[in-house]
């Protein structure tokens, strides 16, 4: 019993040393630069790292030195085994609002060790609630509209099933 406790201590204390000195910031400046080769680029106002979180604020999205949307919040939340990154209140630019829906209030992505090639969304926004999932086996996003409101703008890219309309697409 001694040995167990021993253990589990010490598993303990790896992991909380990871989480503490886990380079969050560095994270996030690696995804700019990936995003930067796309010609995608963030400009954010504050970055705070917690213990478990790291934390970006008021965040522009520019593609080709134009403005796209705006976020107020990212939060990144890790505890290794569980994952998720919130983005809150996504407006996009009043130019393209015609095109796609004005506002996302909030969208969440969840990763879980458990199912460690799956990544499940939900997001809530002027389009109504989605739920969905991105298989990064096979490469497969899907996202079904379970509570709809504005999609006309976006029913081109959606396809009709039995429980309503989804979305589904290939990377």
């Amino acid at each position: 019993m001694q040995m167990v406790k021993k253990s589990l201590g010490i598993i303990f204390a790896v992991w909380f040393t990871l989480l503490l000195f886990m380079p969050k910031e560095e994270m996030y400046y690696k995804v700019e630069k990936i995003l930067a080769a796309q010609d995608i680029t963030l400009n954010e106002k504050s970055i705070e790292s917690g213990v478990f979180s790291l934390n970006i604020k008021d965040v522009t999205v520019y593609a080709k030195g134009i403005a796209l949307a705006h976020i107020d919040e990212i939060d990144f939340f890790t505890l290794l085994v569980y994952n998720t990154l919130r983005v809150d209140n996504l407006v996009v630019d009043e130019v393209l609002q015609s095109k796609v829906p004005a506002q996302t209030k909030e969208a969440v992505l969840t990763h879980q060790i458990f199912s460690p090639l799956t990544v499940s969304v939900d997001a809530n926004g002027t389009f109504g609630y989605v739920e969905g999932s991105i298989d990064l086996s096979s490469k497969q996003v899907h996202i079904d509209f379970v509570k709809e409101k504005e999609i006309e703008m976006i029913k081109p890219f959606l396809q009709k099933g039995k429980k309503g309309w989804f979305y589904e697409k290939s990377f």
